[in-house]
């Protein structure tokens, strides 16, 4: 004969409550042993059921986004940043630019803090239920040039046009081909007032005209991003954070061949 809870958790599957069942069991007893009124017990019910939801989609836009590492607020050293300060980071946290489509340009040599930068402004982002999109310039341009003919660039072009928050990493870090600088140009102007974007590049926009070729959609382009934008300029002479924490696999003695 089946138990009691039984029943009642096969009702919870019937209405999508797929997390309340599993944990239905542990909720009765311990409704029971604390003697939960109740508005407490239907309470708790559904604060578990919404706290789970809420995780397992957080966990689906991690995998989304696609982030080459997961670099949070918690190990970035702002105290070692030229680019940006406490306040302006408290403002950034609070993600009402991402509402507004505002574009955050982050310039600045190689290893400063730029991708751990955008990375945990995305991550940020997620947690309060944002849909994030981190992808390279040049594997953007690929999943634009190849979305008509292949599933995987299809699928990763629709989540990144349905995305809050666009993080492109390496701007301009080659030159690209007339018809990719379109595709870009394309791109931009159908993401304009759709999406807040994150832009990291170690050219400034003045430089991006001699990497797309044509001085006029470069124009084009940067009027849309600059429109609403803010420049974050991690300064030249700044160390590399990643060789001054860098891991070595031998000491500093020699090694000895």
């Amino acid at each position: 004969m089946s138990q009691p809870y039984e029943v009642l958790q096969d009702k919870c599957r019937t209405l999508r409550l797929a997390e309340t069942s599993k944990e239905l069991p542990n909720l009765l007893r311990e409704a029971e042993a604390k003697g939960w009124t109740y508005y407490e017990f239907i309470h708790e019910i559904l604060r578990h059921e919404l706290s789970c939801r809420e995780r397992k989609n957080s966990e689906k836009l991690m995998k989304w986004a696609e982030f080459p590492e997961v670099l949070t607020f918690e190990n970035f050293r702002l105290e070692e940043q030229t680019a940006i300060g406490e306040k302006q980071l408290n403002v950034l946290k609070q993600l009402s630019w991402i509402d507004e489509c505002f574009t955050l340009i982050m310039m600045g040599p190689t290893g400063v803090g730029k991708t751990h930068l955008s990375t945990a402004l995305g991550i940020h982002a997620i947690e309060h239920g944002y849909q994030v999109s981190f992808i390279s310039m040049d594997r953007l341009i690929y999943v634009l040039k190849s979305k008509e003919y292949l599933g995987k660039s299809r699928t990763k072009y629709k989540r990144i046009t349905n995305s809050d928050l666009i993080i492109i990493d390496d701007v301009m870090y080659m030159a690209y081909e007339s018809q990719d600088a379109h595709l870009f140009f394309q791109f931009i102007y159908e993401m304009y007032d759709k999406a807040a974007f994150i832009l990291t590049s170690n050219k400034g926009p003045g430089e991006w005209g001699k990497f797309l070729g044509d001085p006029t959609l470069t124009t084009a382009i940067l009027d849309r991003l600059l429109h609403r934008s803010e420049i974050l300029t991690f300064s030249e002479e700044q160390d590399s954070i990643r060789m001054k924490y860098r891991k070595a696999l031998f000491d500093n003695q020699k090694v000895e061949s």
